[in-house]
């Protein structure tokens, strides 16, 4: 597979995904682009679920972009085994779920209707740099 040539920038010490055998982990994605958090701060009781559809595609997809780039040629990912989105929620928030759907849309779109094996949705306290959300996935590799 070719290489998508903007990979997200690691704000730390760490790679992006790494990958063994036919899995693929990736690190925690927040919505950045050339390493810029484009989305920041709390996601509020009030706020309604759509306002934070953006944020969470583009955390998700740069979570994929870092998976797809530990692919060889001839391979793709057949499933995410695991999907993981953290939200960075004030205290009552309830509806993660509804906002984590987003994520799922986003590997829907891109690998097909039953991509997406387990799934979580954590609200949490804070995120780096203030991000509203974080993603974490592990694929499954074929040729």
């Amino acid at each position: 597979m070719s290489k998508i040539t903007e990979q997200p920038i690691p704000q730390g010490k760490y790679l992006p995904a790494v990958r063994h055998a036919d899995f693929i982990y990736t690190s925690g994605m927040t919505p950045r682009k050339a390493g810029n958090l484009l989305y920041s701060g709390k996601i509020r009781v009030t706020d309604k679920t759509e306002s934070h559809k953006d944020a969470v595609r583009l955390a998700t997809f740069n979570a994929l972009t870092a998976a797809q780039d530990c692919l060889n040629e001839g391979e793709r990912i057949s499933l995410i085994l695991q999907l993981n989105v953290f939200l960075n929620a004030e205290e009552g928030f309830t509806a993660h779920a509804k906002i984590a759907d987003y994520a799922s849309e986003v590997l829907i779109e891109k690998l097909g209707a039953n991509c997406i094996g387990s799934r979580a949705a954590v609200g949490v306290a804070s995120l780096p740099s203030n991000a509203p959300v974080e993603i974490t996935l592990i694929a499954k590799v074929i040729q």
